[in-house]
């Protein structure tokens, strides 16, 4: 756990689980491998165990330690619906994230029909609550399937997490999308991102009328190349939240 997170569109990461396996490009330079990788072997470190998948039944409360309300991050070092992940487990964490709604939780998952799938039969002819933010991350034209995976998912907001952003999208369907980031990638390996490719989201953002987010231009560290976009920040989040203002939950689209 880890409060004041240096993620711009989070306050604080939960980590009840940690590890993962790579199942995309956008996976390939992933940080929080390397970042997990660097322990693996030390008796006693959270990642003794490197980036293998390990569950954390002791974390499963943290979030109620934290009075002021967050937005939360929910496993950055992870996927909470990672196939090795037991839906026994997935339902512990959203029985904590429900009881504690002080909170916003933003789980995003590249294992799209997993989710999908989980939130039709926790909440059948329901939707996920307002602040249980749901999101896909994709990296490029063909990462698109998971957006509609998203988009028939029972979520009152969903968003869409596009980084690293490896090449253009294409034609992008926003229909129910509440919030959309972008960014590059970062670290020794960074790979390219063009300005048009960013340029395409934000206006079609624009013309939807989604907020629109452009984390970082990334390259060999995250503040490397700066946020701004043809002269300008953007850090629209739903409902006109800002960072610093938690309380004003998004309405669905």
């Amino acid at each position: 756990m880890a409060d004041n997170s240096g993620i711009e569109w989070t306050d604080a990461t939960w980590n009840p689980v940690t590890g993962c396996t790579k199942i995309t490009r956008g996976c390939d330079n992933c940080y929080a491998a390397r970042f997990a990788e660097r322990w693996r072997g030390v008796p006693g470190h959270p990642y003794e165990q490197g980036f293998d998948l390990r569950l954390w039944p002791s974390r499963l409360d943290q979030p109620e330690r934290w009075r002021k309300p967050r937005m939360i991050f929910v496993n950055s070092m992870s996927d909470l619906f990672h196939k090795h992940v037991p839906r026994a487990f997935i339902d512990h964490v959203f029985d904590r994230m429900e009881t504690t709604d002080r909170h916003i939780y933003q789980v995003l998952t590249k294992r799209s029909s997993r989710m999908r799938d989980y939130l039709r039969r926790r909440y059948r002819d329901a939707a996920a609550p307002a602040h249980v933010w749901c999101g896909v991350s994709v990296e490029d034209r063909q990462g698109r399937a998971r957006i509609r995976h998203l988009q028939a998912a029972p979520a009152t907001v969903r968003f869409l997490s596009i980084e690293p952003l490896l090449g253009p999208l294409g034609e992008l369907d926003l229909d129910g999308i509440a919030w959309v980031i972008v960014g590059g990638e970062s670290g020794p390996k960074a790979r390219e991102l063009r300005l048009e490719w960013v340029r395409d989201i934000r206006d079609r953002c624009a013309s939807e009328d989604v907020p629109f987010f452009f984390k970082q231009w990334g390259g060999p560290t995250p503040k490397a190349g700066g946020r701004e976009l043809e002269g300008v920040e953007h850090s629209a989040m739903p409902g006109c939240a800002q960072k610093e203002s938690v309380h004003a939950l998004p309405v669905a689209s």
